[in-house]
């Protein structure tokens, strides 16, 4: 009887854990635990379990899930620079919850021109780098009028309080040679610089590590280092992109190498051992890119990397959009296509322009010439939230949802292209310095380009 009994429907249901035993376990689960488990989830589930009980409800809207929300899709970084710049009291008020959604839902940028102190800044040019290191702007090389191509360095310190007014600081830095068209990219807490074209048209693929240092004096300085990297180095070429993963790694993609050939190579330095550091080639894998120059690459998450328009070996001007993924043993490129050029509203082709990752995990892309050197001051934001979405499902709504034109207040920088642009640690104030811009460099002249020597400050209004 007892064997029986115990293959009885009844007491085999028994034997299994109640249906209510884990929502149990949930439901008297301590408030830190629960936070963890929320981190590890989409947004979207997170405000489904906020819906569930009155208790769920109060642990998902609580500041401190909302504050490690912001550093999860934001970066530490970013926090952590937000939080200094504000006062005690602020601090006490912050709503993260408040401010995620508004940054979220942002179309709207405050723009202004920054003064310099003394009337002492670089001259105008384009095709320079830009980047903000160690509380520093640092500027270097680029081409300018008389068709002279730069070395020179300079630095501007940025704290909390610079306001409308920096100083800038040409420094002596045992300089990589004059070149433009070259990238230079922020690694943790130092800038690597690759490639460009010099005076004589040579294209370059010498590879150097800038360092900003102090030294107990007020104006920062920065050290230039040639790495030795042979014997396999990338091909030599202008006019490339180039992202960073993780602060370890830089990629370089495309570019003019020799005779004007535009490339669509992919190459990657690890530099997270730095006495081991050596280039190697992502070989390509069908579908993939075609060659182009003056296009933009971005590091979105993972092992994956955006590319945005650039000027074709044909020269056309493109528009299209890319997604590398080198996560695997067989990196691949993926296109996203869309099937009606009506849908969605997204940014007109463009070379010569920025790409810059914003808070919020978004990339705001700016400026740009088409093929008629028509130079453009439109932003526009790519949701990488979005972007993910639609890989993921396929589903339009998001395909709609991926570009937004942002509306532009205070002094808009001139329609320019081939500028220098990058973003604080926090990510909420853009930089923007030089480029070619409109305008007659001689009377005789129907029209013409003028290197552009102003600095603006662009700001995501929320």
């Amino acid at each position: 009887m007892a064997s029986s009994s115990s293959s009885s429907p009844s007491s085999s249901f028994s034997s299994s854990p109640p249906s209510y035993s884990y929502s149990s376990s949930v439901i008297h689960m301590d408030r830190d635990h629960l936070i963890s488990i929320l981190l590890l989830l989409p947004l979207e589930s997170i405000i489904s379990f906020s819906m569930t009980c009155r208790r769920f409800r109060l642990v998902a809207s609580s500041d401190s899930l909302w504050k490690e929300i912001c550093r999860r899709d934001w970066g530490g970084g970013v926090v952590d620079a937000l939080v200094a710049s504000l006062s005690s009291q602020d601090r006490r008020e912050y709503s993260w919850k408040r401010l995620y959604y508004r940054v979220s839902q942002a179309g709207l940028l405050s723009c202004r021109r920054l003064l310099t102190k003394d009337g002492i800044s670089p001259r105008p040019r384009a095709s320079h780098s830009l980047n903000f290191v160690s509380d520093c702007l640092v500027l270097f090389g680029g081409g300018c009028e008389g068709g002279r191509h730069l070395d020179d360095t300079w630095v501007a310190q940025i704290g909390n309080g610079f306001d409308r007014v920096l100083s800038w600081t040409l420094v002596d830095s045992g300089t990589p040679s004059g070149r433009f068209g070259h990238t230079c990219t922020v690694l943790g807490k130092v800038l690597v610089l690759f490639g460009g074209i010099n005076d004589n048209g040579v294209r370059q693929n010498d590879t150097w590590v800038g360092q900003v240092t102090e030294e107990g004096s007020p104006v920062a300085k920065i050290s230039w280092r040639l790495l030795d990297l042979e014997p396999v180095v990338p091909p030599a070429r202008g006019a490339h992109a180039a992202c960073c993963i993780e602060d370890r790694q830089l990629v370089i993609h495309g570019g003019i190498g020799l005779y004007g050939l535009r490339l669509n190579d992919t190459w990657l330095l690890d530099l997270s051992e730095s006495q081991s550091a050596r280039w190697h080639q992502v070989m390509n894998i069908r579908p993939s890119p075609p060659a182009r120059s003056g296009h933009s690459i971005n590091w979105i998450g993972d092992k994956r990397i955006v590319l945005f328009g650039g000027r074709g070996s044909g020269f056309e001007v493109l528009n299209d959009l890319w997604i590398l993924d080198i996560g695997g043993d067989n990196p691949k490129w993926k296109e996203l296509k869309y099937d009606s050029p009506n849908l969605p509203d997204r940014p007109l082709p463009r070379v010569g322009h920025s790409a810059t990752m914003m808070v919020g995990g978004n990339i705001l892309i700016y400026g740009g010439e088409d093929s008629q050197r028509h130079r453009k001051d439109d932003f526009w934001m790519l949701n990488l939230g979005s972007l993910s979405r639609f890989q993921t499902t396929g589903l339009k709504k998001y395909l709609r949802r991926m570009w937004k034109k942002l509306e532009v207040e205070g002094h808009c920088p001139n329609l320019r292209s081939f500028h220098g642009a990058c973003t604080d640690v926090s990510g909420f104030h853009l930089f923007v310095f030089g480029g070619m811009v409109d305008g007659m460099v001689h009377p005789s002249e129907a029209f013409g380009l003028r290197f552009d020597g102003e600095l603006h400050l662009v700001e995501l209004v929320f």
